[in-house]
């Protein structure tokens, strides 16, 4: 029988295989985030949300950071680049793996990709300055493992810093299980991090509003990334309203 995490797994690989040479979702998603074409994403932080996210992380020149759910590596790379820290990116999805490398290589970076996922980086105990988890904390089947992981590995006084949803009520069914078990106040002082900060950042909803709206009208034809782009701006539509998005910081 194959396992949630193996399943999962499976779908991302395809996922990021589906998306090998496709820049037409890369186009859209890059011009309402206002990410630079060069910045392979994934994920919806936007370029301002960025900087946000490298003034909290405080990285020096040669740290250790760790992109958790690094996907194609794009915004891992943007922070190491912009602090001069060592990267290392670990995802579970080879083909994100592989793209991850290219980027680096076509950016002239440095940086360590690996096989592994938010509950088990195969990491060694206190070997990360910062963590980084952009839009993935949710993906675990067991939340609170992945949080005691990212704790295990960063050193006393380092830091992470997590984007992502939370349900504005976790009871409402309409909303995806995994979204309604985010709670990253909870998480991250479960884990015994200090100095937790859960901010909501209505401002890069709105930019999502404009990017699933687009999403959800165009018609992808028979390009499998844009149908799967489609259909998540459909189903990102339908239910709006009921997420909130969330900026959560805390310390080792």
């Amino acid at each position: 029988m194959v396992s949630e995490h193996d399943e999962l797994a499976g779908y991302f690989n395809q996922w990021y295989a589906d998306m090998a040479g496709e820049t037409n979702a890369d186009a859209i998603q890059q011009r309402h985030l206002g990410l630079p074409p060069e910045l392979l994403s994934t994920s919806l932080l936007t370029w301002d949300g960025i900087g946000t996210v490298a003034e909290l992380l405080a990285l020096e020149p040669g740290q250790a950071l760790v992109d958790l759910a690094c996907g194609r590596g794009g915004y891992g790379l943007e922070l190491a680049g912009r602090s001069g820290a060592e990267l290392i990116g670990i995802d579970f999805a080879p083909a994100a793996l592989d793209a991850a490398r290219a980027l680096a290589a076509a950016r002239g970076q440095s940086a360590e990709f690996r096989v592994g996922d938010l509950v088990a980086t195969g990491l060694q105990d206190g070997s990360a300055d910062a963590v980084v988890v952009v839009d993935a904390i949710q993906f675990p089947a067991d939340p609170a493992a992945a949080y005691q992981e990212i704790a295990r590995i960063l050193r006393p006084g380092g830091r992470v810093v997590l984007t992502c949803w939370e349900a504005r009520d976790r009871g409402d069914e309409a909303v995806p299980e995994r979204i309604r078990n985010v709670d990253l106040d909870g998480g991250l002082s479960g884990a015994g991090l200090r100095e937790v900060r859960v901010v909501e950042r209505s401002d890069w909803r709105e930019v999502e509003r404009g990017l699933w709206a687009e999403a959800a009208a165009l018609d992808p034809g028979g390009d499998p990334a844009l149908t799967s782009f489609h259909d998540e701006g459909v189903r990102s539509m339908e239910t709006f309203e009921k997420f909130r998005r969330v900026l959560g910081s805390a310390v080792r």
